[in-house]
């Protein structure tokens, strides 16, 4: 659960095409008192989900008391939502290429999900490793902002069906319900920017002039960004030519990536014994997967743990299996894609040098 923003490179860190002075992504160099004020929130956040946190990680040798089965769904599930994932990014990016998508994508989340604030690293690894396997500049960021904005997306509309499921009878307590539904309206202010964004030029360029003149007063000693405004509406193009010509496509694919991880969370729950009505874990999990939309913490570290065994309290679990439910999901969602990141990025390489090694010369007749 998670994302970035929606306008990718913004947030990110990563350049838009055209970017003056380098063909690479710069490191953007951040000042030592946003660095530190990055460090005390999230130092803030993990102090207050602090307890929630241990007590999650308390349960750890309880592992071994999972149901087998269960378990072996559950991890299947996050793999194959994985798999929906890279199939996104490759169409997103208008490649036929498998390796440098899931190498760069596993990579990039890697680093996302254990740096404060990883968004910008990790994006900035992507883009990097998209680069030098040949993508262009423009494919690369108008790819995985297209991957963001239906990611994002996605999420924010996971509430609509929850609500539905609830209207059709579905038992939900009050407080739960309060929390679907303040995500469906954020779904619904999320649409209503989104649409703007994707049709009129103007509210682009004016953000880009807003924008502008808050990084000339913030760093006065650094050039501004060139002609922003302008450069948001081809990035915003770029994303709509990726969307209109694969939207069908796109769509089942994200609304995959959703189903697979809600079947992790529900089999992860069926793997400690405990059970609740799948109409409810939907609600759960639509609202735990707004609150992983916070980026403070690297993946969204105590506060989706926090936020994900009280959700689930809420919809009847047991507290001891609440706390186990969410370490295995936990587990299948957040440790072992960090775990696999280097893995990855090591076969990057080895592919690179294997491309970079001249051809050995044939011998004559």
């Amino acid at each position: 659960m998670g994302g970035t923003g929606v306008l990718y490179p913004l947030v990110t860190g990563v350049p838009l095409p055209g970017d003056a002075g380098s063909s690479e992504p710069p490191i953007r160099t951040r000042s030592f008192v946003r660095d530190l004020l990055l460090v005390v929130a999230t130092g803030v956040v993990l102090y207050f989900a602090g307890p929630e946190l241990l007590s999650v990680f308390s349960s750890w040798p309880r592992l071994t008391t999972l149901q087998p089965a269960w378990l072996v769904v559950a991890l299947a599930a996050e793999v194959a939502h994985f798999g929906c994932t890279f199939a996104l990014q490759r169409l997103a990016l208008r490649t036929r290429a498998w390796g440098p998508v899931v190498t760069a994508q596993l990579s990039g989340n890697a680093v996302t999900l254990v740096v404060p604030g990883g968004a910008a690293a990790g994006a900035a690894v992507q883009y990097r490793m998209l680069s030098a396997t040949g993508i262009t500049p423009e494919d690369a960021v108008g790819g995985l902002t297209a991957f963001t904005f239906l990611g994002i997306g996605g999420l924010l509309a996971l509430p609509l069906p929850a609500l539905v499921v609830v209207g059709l009878g579905a038992p939900v307590a009050g407080s739960l319900l309060a929390a679907g539904l303040i995500s469906t309206g954020a779904f619904l202010v999320f649409i209503g920017l989104a649409t703007v964004a994707l049709v009129a030029d103007q509210p682009l360029v004016w953000l880009g002039r807003v924008i502008t003149q808050v990084l000339t007063r913030l760093r006065p000693h650094h050039p501004p960004p060139l002609d922003l405004g302008n450069r948001l509406v081809d990035q915003r193009n770029q994303v709509r030519a990726v969307l209109g010509a694969h939207l069908r496509e796109a769509v089942l694919l994200t609304a995959g990536r959703l189903a697979l991880d809600l079947l992790c969370l529900y089999a992860s729950l069926r793997a400690t014994g405990a059970s609740a009505d799948p109409a409810v874990i939907l609600v759960v999990f639509a609202v735990a997967g707004v609150i992983g939309l916070i980026p403070i913490t690297p993946g969204g570290l105590g506060l989706v743990e926090a936020g994900l065994t009280g959700l689930l309290a809420l919809a009847g679990v047991p507290t001891g299996r609440a706390l186990l439910a969410t370490l295995t999901y936990r587990l299948a969602s957040y440790w072992l894609p960090i775990c696999a990141g280097p893995f990855a990025y090591l076969a990057f390489r080895l592919q690179q040098r294997h491309r970079a090694r001249p051809a050995s010369p044939t011998n004559g007749p």
